[in-house]
């Protein structure tokens, strides 16, 4: 009985009618899921078909950078400055190697590598895909080349690529005029095209390598590539080809930068040589100088700190940037602002005693001779550098006037020189000084100015452009450093023309007549103060010697070189140019500390221009 009760509850009418409710509702469901899926199905298939292609095409296939090959460097002769050669980098592909620690461990033992190597690669090596090769070491000497090919068998993940870095042949020969190449760093990367530096790493960083960089580094190529899902490149769609970049001929002469450099032995100073018919840069020569191959991968910081300390600061660009008084090698502009501005005659004569007084005023201002030069005309007064007549000349010129009529020469500005770096030296004027110090000009001040002491500064590119200008009776030409641009596809040169500058006023030729020849006798007269350098003469050399003093000192105190410590001696410094009837070759020379232009500066002077009259002749 209990069982029949226990069946008689059930309702099969009621269950039915429930399991069809819940068949319904699930039906409808999964009608609402398919029209949804179909839906987005139409939306990406229909509606969006083209964007979505592009997006899948640019999955598939990626565009990659060929960096251009960089153009090379020569001198006017044709000798390589600056060249690509193959280097050898070892890099390693995470992905394939299982314990990166004992990986580095095993190629310390075969490679040489530093704690700052070992650094960048773990920078490096979180910005790049696990897939990609992360560079270890750059520059590969053979034998280690040798020994990691040996031993590649059993280094899962290390690989050798090849690849061109920059090389500088000469070595530290002209780096400052040259300069050197680095890695780009964050700075550089804010104001270059990215687009057009795509795959390169390296980038000009002073001298040509930078002024030139434009037409030195080349165009960017691409290639396409097709890829996986994984970014691993699977072949080769299409290819534009970079363009490589421009091949420069310098106005530089290799053979006079040799002699020169070597001239200076271990002193510190500069030395700028320039053709005065083009404004060619024949030599640019800053010592000491330092090896631009060491900048190209990078330094490490020892050497780097050893070199940016060092007293004698081989990086420092002397030629373009150091600023010295330029002594008694201003004379003849002095001489020559005085003939032109009719306040002397040449044959004018003055007693210098050994001394100059101003009016009321009980100092003496010295010349370097105590007895003096007696009857004094200008001629004498530029072959022996009186001092006493320009301090009278410079009384009568004055600053201001001193100060325009050395400014129509270029002093107190950029030359214009196509490399950068260069300052623009100092011509004080009155002006000048309120505006600077405040307070007013003092006659004192306008003596010295005269023998080119004092506020004013210049460098020794000046030197070399302004005597330039005065060999050519005042044509003033931009100092150039590029000769020629060369296209390497057909091997064309396009010739750099020469720039004009606004030419020096002459009032009187003869005026300037007068000045040179002062300045040939400075060489060549038994009373010269560049007479030592006449002896074997085969051409005609003008010239000028100049100290300038590092310190100032008292009026009755007595300067002494042999007491006085190296780096306080004064500068020594020379210009000069031959052939005096044609001029082909302008040098100025600063030996810092040298003591006399005489003695210190004119003999570089004379074995550079010697050297180069040699090849003119050989030339003709």
């Amino acid at each position: 009985m209990g069982q029949l009760a226990g069946l008689a509850l059930k309702d099969h009418l009621r269950e039915s009618h429930i399991f069809q409710q819940r068949l319904v509702v699930a039906m409808v469901m999964i009608g609402v899921l398919v029209l949804g899926l179909v839906a987005r199905l139409f939306w990406l298939q229909i509606v969006n078909q083209d964007h979505y292609a592009t997006l899948s095409e640019n999955n598939r296939v990626n565009v990659l950078p060929i960096p251009p090959t960089r153009g090379l460097i020569y001198d006017r002769n044709g000798v390589l400055l600056a060249q690509n050669l193959p280097s050898f980098t070892l890099e390693l592909v995470p992905e394939h190697i299982d314990d990166l620690a004992k990986t580095l461990d095993e190629l310390a033992k075969l490679v040489a590598l530093s704690d700052e190597d070992v650094l960048r690669f773990h920078r490096n090596r979180r910005k790049k895909r696990r897939f990609e090769g992360v560079p270890l070491r750059f520059r590969l000497s053979d034998a280690e080349v040798a020994r990691l090919a040996v031993n590649q068998y059993r280094l899962p993940g290390v690989q050798i690529r090849a690849e061109l870095t920059r090389h500088y042949p000469l070595g530290k020969l002209a780096a400052h005029a040259i300069g050197y190449v680095g890695r780009i760093n964050e700075r550089e990367l804010q104001r270059l095209d990215t687009s057009d530096y795509l795959g390169t790493s390296h980038i000009g960083k002073v001298g040509i390598e930078r002024a030139y960089e434009e037409l030195l580094h080349g165009h960017v190529g691409f290639q396409q590539v097709e890829t996986n899902a994984q970014g691993r490149t699977l072949k080769v769609l299409e290819r534009t080809l970079p363009e490589p970049g421009r091949n420069l001929y310098l106005n530089l002469d290799v053979r006079l930068q040799r002699v020169a450099e070597q001239a200076f032995g271990e002193r510190n100073g500069a030395l700028v040589a320039i053709d005065p018919r083009n404004g060619g840069v024949l030599a640019l020569v800053s010592m000491p100088t330092y090896d631009p191959n060491l900048f190209v991968n990078g330094l490490d910081t020892l050497t780097f700190k050893q070199l940016r300390e060092s007293p004698e600061r081989p990086l420092f660009n002397r030629a373009l940037r150091g600023q010295y008084p330029p002594g008694s090698t201003i004379k003849p502009f002095i001489g020559l602002a005085g003939l032109e501005l009719d306040e002397i005659r040449a044959d004018e004569p003055l007693n210098c005693p050994g001394w100059f007084m101003l009016k009321n005023d009980p100092r003496r201002y010295r010349d370097w001779k105590k007895t003096g030069h007696g009857e004094t005309d200008l001629t004498k007064a530029i072959v022996e550098s009186c001092d006493v007549y320009f301090y009278d000349l410079a009384m009568r010129l004055g600053i201001d006037r001193i100060h325009d009529y050395l400014a129509r020469f270029g002093l107190g500005k950029r030359t214009g020189i196509d490399i950068r770096g260069e300052l623009s030296g100092l011509l004080p004027s009155s002006s000048w000084k309120r505006r600077t110090y405040r307070t007013v000009w003092y006659p004192g001040e306008t003596l010295i100015a005269g023998i080119g002491q004092g506020f004013m500064l210049t460098t020794p590119l000046q030197l070399a452009t302004i005597t330039a200008t005065l060999a050519n009776h005042g044509q003033r030409m931009t100092p150039r450093m590029v000769m020629a641009i060369q296209d390497p596809d057909n091997a064309e040169r396009q010739a750099v023309a020469p720039l004009p500058q606004a030419p020096v006023p002459i009032v009187r030729r003869s005026d300037w007549d007068t000045i040179i020849d002062a300045m040939r006798q400075v060489v060549n007269s038994p009373h010269g103060t560049a007479r030592r350098i006449a002896r074997g003469l085969t051409y005609t050399l003008a010239g000028k010697t100049g100290t300038a003093q590092v310190f100032g000192i008292k009026q009755d105190e007595e300067y002494k070189e042999e007491e006085v410590h190296r780096k306080l001696r004064d500068h020594a410094l020379f210009i000069a140019f031959a052939p005096v009837e044609k001029p082909t070759i302008a040098v100025a020379v600063v030996v810092e500390n040298g003591g006399h232009g005489g003695s210190a500066a004119a003999p570089i002077a004379r074995k550079l221009i010697d050297a180069w009259m040699q090849r003119q002749g050989r030339s003709e």
